[in-house]
C-alpha cells in the first residue's frame, strides 16, 4: 500500500583528514529526498555540502604560579563586596522609593532588590522599625519591597521585626505565612532570635507554619550548639509545646485533636531540644485509649531525639 512507500529518504557521506590525532579537514555531503507521490514518481531532492578546516593551532598557556597566594576558593552564591561605610535607613528608604520606580523585570530592579535586602543587614533594630514607619507603603499591583526582603535578610534585628510586624496584624496573612517559611532557611540563628518568637507560638492564632517555622530555627540553632537544651530561649520553646502536651496528651474534642497532632509534629521538628519532653512523649504513644494518630505522631516526634533517650523512655512502655 501506499501508506508503506519510502516517503523520505536520506544520505550523509563525510571524508576526514587526521593527522598527529588531530582532525584538519572534513567535508560532508548530505543528500535528502521527498517523493510526495511515490507511485508517480514525482518529489524533491537537496544536496547539502558543509567543510569544516583546521586553521591554526595555539600552543598550551601555562599557568603563571607566580601568584598562587591570592587565590582562594570560596562559593559565589549571593556574593557581595562587604562595605565598611555606615549605612544609614535614609539610604535604604531611598532604595525602596527607586524599587518602587524600577519596571519589576528589568536587571536594575534585581540589584537594587539585592542591594536592599545586604544593606537591611546592617541596620539595628530601632533602624529598622523607623525604617517600617517611613517605607512601609505599597508600590503598583500592592507590591511591598520591604516586606519581600526582611526574610532574606536573617539577623537578629529582621526576625524581631517580623514577629513585630506578625503580633500586631500589619502584615497579609499570606506574607505572614511566608515569614514563618523563611525562619528555616536562617543558617545562623540566635537565641535572641527564639525568645523573641516565642510568644507568636503562645497566641491562641498561632498557625501551623508558626509551629513549624520556630521549631526549625530551634533544630538548625541546636545543630551548632551542642548544650542547646541549656539555653533559656530554647527551654522556653519547649516548656511552650509541653503545656500544649499536659501530661499524656489528653484531649477533649476534635479541634484539640488537630491541634495536638500539629505540637507532636513540632516537637519532632525541633529535633535535639525536645529530649526534655520524652516522658510526656513515651506516655502519648503508650496509652491505648489514645488514639491511633495520637499515638503514632508521638512516636514520630522522637526521630531527631538521641537514641539513647528513644531506648530508655519509649520502647519499653510501647512494646
Amino acid at each position: 500500500s501506499q501508506s508503506k512507500q519510502q516517503i523520505l529518504s536520506s544520505q550523509l557521506e563525510c571524508v576526514q583528514s587526521i593527522r598527529d590525532g588531530v582532525l584538519e579537514e572534513a567535508k560532508c555531503t548530505e543528500f535528502d529526498r521527498v517523493a510526495l507521490f511515490p507511485h508517480q514518481g514525482s518529489g524533491a531532492e537537496t544536496r547539502t555540502q558543509s567543510s569544516l578546516k583546521l586553521l591554526q593551532v595555539q600552543t598550551e598557556t601555562l599557568y603563571d604560579k607566580g601568584h598562587s597566594e591570592d587565590l582562594y576558593v570560596d562559593s559565589i552564591l549571593y556574593e557581595r563586596e562587604v562595605t565598611e561605610r555606615e549605612v544609614t535607613g535614609g539610604e535604604v528608604a531611598e532604595l525602596v522609593w527607586k524599587l518602587c520606580l524600577a519596571h519589576s523585570a528589568s536587571y536594575e530592579t534585581a540589584d537594587l532588590f539585592m542591594t536592599l535586602v545586604f544593606e537591611l543587614r546592617h541596620l539595628s533594630l530601632e533602624a529598622l522599625r523607623a525604617l517600617w514607619q517611613r517605607s512601609s507603603f505599597k508600590c503598583r499591583d500592592n507590591w511591598q519591597p520591604l516586606i519581600d526582603a526582611l526574610p532574606s535578610c536573617a539577623t537578629e534585628a529582621c526576625v524581631v521585626l517580623m514577629k513585630d510586624l506578625i503580633a500586631s496584624g500589619e502584615v497579609e496573612e499570606d506574607k505572614v505565612e511566608y515569614f514563618f517559611w523563611s525562619f528555616a532557611f536562617i543558617s545562623n540563628p540566635t537565641s535572641g532570635m527564639i525568645a523573641s518568637l516565642v510568644p507568636l507560638l503562645k497566641s491562641p492564632r498561632a498557625s501551623q507554619s508558626c509551629f513549624l517555622g520556630v521549631t526549625a530555627l530551634v533544630h538548625r540553632f541546636c545543630s551548632a550548639h551542642s548544650s542547646c537544651d541549656r539555653v533559656p530561649a530554647v527551654q522556653s520553646v519547649m516548656r511552650t509545646l509541653g503545656k500544649f502536651l499536659g501530661g499524656n496528651c489528653t484531649m477533649q474534642d476534635s479541634e484539640q485533636l488537630s491541634k495536638m497532632q500539629l505540637v507532636l509534629k513540632a516537637i519532632g521538628n525541633a529535633g535535639l531540644a525536645a529530649a526534655s519532653l520524652a516522658p510526656a512523649l513515651s506516655s502519648c504513644a503508650s496509652l491505648r485509649s489514645h488514639p491511633v494518630e495520637i499515638r503514632l505522631a508521638a512516636v514520630q516526634a522522637f526521630r531527631r531525639i538521641p537514641c539513647s533517650v528513644r531506648v530508655r523512655d519509649l520502647l519499653p512502655e510501647v512494646a
